[in-house]
């Protein structure tokens, strides 16, 4: 008897939608990163991308906890001296609500040549439609 090691060829994948209102950021985000990485599929295969793709609606009516909304900080360094650029969570809600997910799902996925490569799988948009009926996605629900 031997493990089972899916290869490339082999999986099929489907396209997942998934809405995101009145969502917890973390929460979310842990759930997304295990249909990207295909941990939620009996074949997963650490080495192989065998996850699905995710198109996420409503990103903009995502909630956090607590006053993480006022207090959380994003922080990216510019590489000049004395660029250390930081601006707040609700700023970033405010203008670009895609990027608070995409952020948090970036962090739970490998940080290698493989989960640059399932990040590519991850569809995030604001509002509640999406341009990807030509894949016939199908809901899925989330675990409460």
């Amino acid at each position: 008897m031997s493990t089972y090691m899916a290869k490339p060829e082999t999986i099929s994948r489907r396209w997942l939608v998934i809405d995101a209102a009145d969502q917890v950021v973390g929460r979310l985000a842990v759930q997304i990163a295990n249909i990207l990485r295909g941990k939620h599929r009996p074949e997963y295969t650490p080495h192989i991308d065998t996850g699905e793709f995710v198109i996420v609606i409503n990103a903009e009516k995502i909630r956090f906890t607590g006053k993480k909304l006022q207090t959380k900080t994003y922080s990216w360094y510019t590489r000049y001296p004395g660029g250390l650029k930081t601006v707040l969570a609700r700023d970033v809600m405010k203008n670009h609500p895609e990027r608070i997910l995409e952020e948090a799902v970036k962090r739970m996925v490998p940080r290698n040549k493989l989960g640059r490569q399932q990040m590519t799988k991850l569809k995030i948009y604001a509002g509640s439609s999406h341009p990807h009926q030509a894949q016939q996605p199908v809901e899925f629900k989330l675990v409460p």
